[in-house]
């Protein structure tokens, strides 16, 4: 008689980016965010849709699954926010009286609500239902080194907060994580980075990584930068040699308010007021976002280093949301603190979905020794929802959509590769969506590198977003030395990497003394709409094991062009979470002025779409991000 199998749900919600994620014996079957599918970003709400979506693809109802399990101890949180507001009284009052009422009628009563989630997505007998809560930083943990390839590894895992932790030093070891050094709140470089996110102007939670990419507009040279690092050190945060840190509260606002900093002391240190959300980018602001990047990443060596020195472990895991800061990335890998760093794809809380259940399923259940495959377990991060050809051809028919199939992929690959040489944006939709807050070739909007002017088309007439942000390479992985000084893999888009240098154009003495605008379109490479301000990019590596549609796109690209490599933005406009559906790529197609979208073996030239210039008529309003 065949054994059962150990079947797990994880789920991470309340707070953002829910998500959830199905197991089967340790193998991840699903894994979704549910603002795919509630087209509301960065949601907190209990995640049905998700969950809905991983049951279906995995086959079990919730009376099959083994446990359910959510990805931190909602007590343990609870404790810390009454210790903090104790601590802090009384200053904090107006936040306690707001936070007290929903933590008592809500979060207190967690298991209930996640009962209760449950039961909106099928009927299942509540008696036999398994809960647990692992830690967040477990979570985060087990979300990195479960997947990887590595029998042995130091495991860092960076992030604004979870229970107490803001940061953990762990060691994998088989099937086992020990937690050996922890930071806790609130002294913490996840929400020191959200500080100056806020205090320049962009959104907490989510508009971190415009702070990296503004980072590079930044002059490294410039007394200013400099002085505003000295600031940022002397003043707001105490780095010690293990990469912990302490904050001066003096200075912040998180612990008990509804603001992340105080302004007035802010404006006070560096001499500007507090960025507004949409107001004119200037060049002190461009030298702050530098001058923090820059602290960051000394702080995320010397945890490196001080993992490395704990553990012995030639290998480093990484989880939580500081992990996506690709620039921090690329420097630690640049650093050679150890021979391979695996850092999980999702890595802010809707990887905590996934952690949790791979937790639950080595610490808890499993008797079996752990094994370890090569590259990873993430299946390339292709774990959510894919639509055939019959639900394609459904979705055509309400829109009246023109289309041509093409069942020969390469003739199709042929046809697409043509239009990218052109100087055309490409939407590209294949497969299974990604896990993770980057689209990986599944989920992609496109374009030519090589392209001086695309940089600016994608972000302005695409994206509808602030014209600085930068966009990545996909690259043939067997091609990255040709354009990058990078050597290792970068599938998941997470490594930041200077661009050869025999592909650069030279600058101008007076380069870093431009406008921000004119830096921006100064011919800098070859390969200009992916080579950011100080000649780095953030590059995906594109493998034929892990994606042979994307990468046979890519090699027929190269056929026609001589180049290995695309631009690659995620499938979305500003403010709305990456497309899921057919229908989400049709709308975001006509609602922006993308020229050519390819959904399975369907291809949509713009003009011969019915009503194509009515762009009004496809737009969705998303809130600002």
């Amino acid at each position: 008689m065949q054994q059962s199998s150990t079947k797990i749900l994880g789920i991470s919600a309340f707070y953002h980016d829910s998500a959830a994620a199905i197991l089967e014996d340790g193998k991840i079957l699903a894994a979704a965010q549910e603002e795919r599918f509630t087209r509301d970003k960065h949601t907190p709400d209990f995640p049905t849709e998700a969950i809905r979506y991983c049951l279906e693809e995995s086959g079990f109802s919730i009376d099959e699954l083994d446990a359910v399990v959510f990805y931190d101890k909602p007590l343990l949180k609870f404790e810390r926010l009454l210790e903090t507001y104790y601590r802090f009284s009384p200053k904090g009052f107006v936040s306690f009286a707001k936070a007290m009422p929903v933590w008592l009628r809500e979060k207190m009563f967690l298991k209930k609500l996640i009962r209760e989630g449950l039961r909106e997505v099928e009927a299942y007998d509540e008696k036999k239902l398994k809960l647990l809560f692992p830690e967040h930083h477990l979570s985060h943990s087990a979300s990195a080194y479960y997947p990887s390839p590595f029998e042995d590894s130091a495991i860092l895992t960076i992030d604004g907060v979870g229970e107490w932790s803001t940061a953990s030093i762990s060691h994998g070891k088989g099937s086992s994580i020990e937690v050996l050094k922890e930071l806790n709140f609130p002294h913490s470089v996840g929400l020191l980075y959200s500080a100056f996110t806020y205090f320049l102007g962009f959104t907490v939670n989510s508009g971190e990584y415009k702070l990296m990419g503004l980072a590079p507009y930044g002059n490294p040279k410039s007394k200013e930068t400099l002085d505003f690092e000295k600031l940022i050190k002397d003043h707001l945060v105490k780095i010690y040699e293990d990469g912990s840190i302490w904050l001066d509260q003096s200075y912040f606002n998180y612990a008990t308010g509804l603001r992340m900093v105080k302004e007035d002391k802010w404006k006070q240190l560096f001499g500007f007021e507090r960025r507004s959300p949409e107001g004119e980018l200037q060049q002190h602001h461009c030298n702050l976002a530098l001058a923090i990047q820059r602290v960051t990443e000394d702080i995320v060596l010397k945890m490196a280093l001080e993992a490395q020195k704990l553990t012995g472990s030639k290998n480093l895991c990484m989880a939580g949301g500081v992990a996506l800061n690709c620039v921090a990335n690329g420097k630690l890998q640049a650093a050679g603190i150890f021979e391979e760093i695996y850092i999980q794809p999702a890595a802010g809380d809707a990887g905590g979905a996934l952690g949790a259940a791979l937790a639950a399923y080595h610490i808890y259940f499993s008797k079996e020794e752990r094994k370890t495959y090569r590259p990873d377990l993430m299946e390339g991060s292709y774990l959510g929802p894919s639509y055939s050809d019959k639900e394609v051809e459904l979705m055509i028919r309400k829109v009246k959509g023109v289309y041509h199939h093409y069942s020969d992929h390469s003739k199709l690959n042929e046809v697409v590769a043509g239009e990218l040489a052109k100087g055309l944006v490409v939407g590209w939709f294949q497969g299974r969506m990604e896990f993770g807050p980057r689209a990986l070739g599944n989920r992609s909007i496109l374009g030519d590198a090589r392209n001086p002017e695309m940089q600016k088309k994608l972000n302005l007439k695409i994206k509808y977003r602030e014209g600085f942000r930068p966009f990545a390479p996909s690259v043939l992985a067997e091609e990255v030395g040709t354009y990058f000084e990078l050597e290792d893999p970068s599938p998941y888009m997470l490594l930041v990497a200077p661009v050869k240098e025999n592909r650069r154009s030279s600058l101008p003495e007076n380069y870093h003394d431009l406008g921000l605008w004119e830096r921006l379109y100064h011919e800098r490479s070859d390969i200009q709409s992916v080579t950011h301000l100080d000649f780095s990019a953030r590059i995906q590596t594109v493998h034929s094991d892990t994606n042979p549609r994307y990468y046979s796109l890519i090699k027929e690209f190269q056929r026609q062009t001589g180049y290995g490599l695309v631009v690659n933005t995620s499938f979305n406009v500003r403010g709305e979470p990456i497309v899921c559906t057919p229908h989400d790529a049709y709308r975001c197609f006509m609602s922006t002025e993308m020229d050519v979208l390819v959904i399975n073996d369907y291809v949509f030239f713009k003009p011969e779409q019915p009503d194509w210039e009515n762009k009004d008529k496809w737009m969705v309003k998303f809130k600002m991000d």
